[in-house]
């Protein structure tokens, strides 16, 4: 039906329809189930996201590495103190995205979007937005329709892989599939979301992929924290009016090149950057 961002807000206009209700569309489609099926799943599939962004935040986790684990309580309690920098929501998303990093190198059941690396920013940036605003389920579900919409273009188009492009393929493609998500449920347009999402993957451009010990626990978690801000930030500044000036789709193609032409010791071999770090080889020796 649609495999670029042109293609999908040229439809969308169209049919005078959501993003969301586009990529439901499609997926009754090609899954052959009706609405309530695909909503039913897609209900399921909040439900884990729910529960891996804050079971580590009452619970104590025991990651693979043991590189990581309890950032996403520290930012709770921080928030406590009343004296924060960047405010109630901000430090909620990143302990949520925190949480769900830690889940995930605890071998915990996450949803990979778009990866296991990057999977704390969708769940972190829905519902948060979603609480802040006392929004409906319903309305978080379009929420992650929005952001499959966005991540089926981005993978058909170019990479959500880190070995393969970088965090930026990883991190960036979720802060930037999150951000249009935020867009819709604010009451934005299709064209303001992906104008979110242009931004918000222009924000991380380039970013390495360079896990110590090839564990996807750090520099990563820390990068599902900044991702989910990235996404909120970005979704705030297409919905006051900002564009994007280039296209999502060049964009993705320009993002799409930048991972190419990425030497392969910044793509997830755990050969370059904070992995050979001083520090991140003594890690990666006591780990083996």
């Amino acid at each position: 039906m649609y495999n670029s961002g042109r293609a999908l807000a040229d439809l969308c206009s169209e049919r005078k329809i959501s993003i969301s209700e586009l990529v439901l569309i499609e997926e009754m489609e090609n899954t052959n189930m009706d609405r309530e099926s695909v909503l039913e799943r897609l209900d399921e599939v909040l439900s884990i996201m729910e529960n891996s962004s804050s079971y580590s935040l009452s619970n104590k986790v025991e990651t693979l590495g043991g590189i990581i684990g309890g950032e996403g309580r520290k930012m709770m309690e921080y928030l406590l103190s009343g004296d924060t920098v960047t405010g109630e929501w901000i430090i909620k998303a990143m302990a949520r995205a925190f949480a769900c990093s830690e889940y995930n190198a605890s071998m915990g059941k996450i949803c990979a979007a778009p990866t296991a690396g990057s999977c704390g920013i969708i769940p972190a940036a829905i519902l948060t937005v979603g609480e802040k605003f006392s929004l409906d389920r319903d309305v978080l579900l379009k929420g992650l329709l929005v952001s499959s919409g966005l991540g089926k273009i981005i993978s058909e188009n170019a990479t959500v892989s880190g070995a393969e492009g970088g965090c930026q393929a990883e991190c960036g493609a979720a802060a930037a599939m999150a951000a249009a998500a935020i867009v819709e449920m604010r009451g934005g347009s299709p064209e303001q979301s992906l104008h979110a999402a242009s931004i918000a993957l222009k924000n991380i451009m380039g970013l390495i992929c360079d896990p110590i010990a090839g564990l996807v626990e750090s520099p990563c978690s820390k990068r599902n924290a900044s991702g989910v801000v990235n996404a909120m930030i970005s979704a705030d500044m297409a919905l006051s009016g900002v564009e994007s000036i280039v296209p999502f789709d060049e964009v993705v193609e320009a993002m799409y090149n930048v991972g190419l032409g990425m030497h392969q010791n910044f793509k997830e071999t755990a050969k370059g950057g904070i992995a050979i770090t001083e520090t991140g080889l003594k890690l990666a020796e006591k780990i083996k």
